[in-house]
């Protein structure tokens, strides 16, 4: 990963910790955003353009971090989160696991193990935002098609031939192939294996058909 394209986000009420976290990370090329309350930084809503991941202290003045976190959840884009604590126990670490969080560190937080789940997280970020690109690209080349190419794509996937389809939509079966080779050359597919892929990231339902 290009960390110089990585940026980690850390809310800690304690000025001393964010000052050590802070020259941590930027010492390994990271850029660093630091926020004293749970408030300060979902006012700012930060907007990154790369990867990203967010150190939260779980005891906060006002929000505490699983609050913050369920407000990450309801986001198109949810940062992962490293928690980090003073007074954490078994049952808390649980629950922040269950919220889907990276790892659960106990202050004093060992440098190793933060810097293990930060780079954890950050690799699940960059996963997360190649998946949110292929799903953009997948949607704009869906949208490309016609109403009939989209009517047509939904009985190829079902894996229905030229014929049967032609038969499924009354229409005649060199219709059926020209528009078949329209949608594969659209979607830059060029299997049936391949098109059912795409089609399933896209959400696309196959077509009920009548036998």
């Amino acid at each position: 990963m290009n960390t110089a394209n990585a940026t980690v986000f850390v809310v800690d009420d304690d000025p001393a910790i964010l000052k050590a976290l802070s020259r941590l990370f930027r010492s390994l090329g990271y850029k660093v955003e630091v926020f004293e309350s749970a408030k300060s930084f979902i006012d700012k809503k930060p907007d990154n353009k790369g990867p990203a991941c967010l150190v939260l202290d779980m005891q906060l003045p006002g929000l505490n971090g699983f609050e913050v976190h369920e407000m990450l959840n309801q986001e198109v884009y949810t940062l992962p989160v490293v928690y980090i604590t003073g007074h954490g126990d078994i049952p808390m670490s649980v629950k922040a696991m269950k919220k889907g969080a990276v790892d659960f560190l106990s202050k004093p937080v060992d440098e190793n193990d933060l810097l293990k789940a930060v780079e954890q997280a950050l690799k699940q970020a960059e996963d997360d935002l190649g998946r949110q690109e292929e799903e953009r690209h997948i949607n704009q080349l869906i949208q490309s098609l016609t109403p009939r190419e989209y009517e047509i794509l939904s009985y190829v996937i079902t894996g229905l031939l030229n014929k049967q389809i032609a038969y499924e939509l009354d229409i005649s079966e060199k219709t059926v192939k020209v528009h078949r080779g329209r949608v594969m050359q659209k979607l830059n597919v060029n299997s049936v294996p391949e098109l059912v892929r795409l089609a399933e990231k896209a959400g696309i339902t196959p077509a009920e058909v009548s036998f």
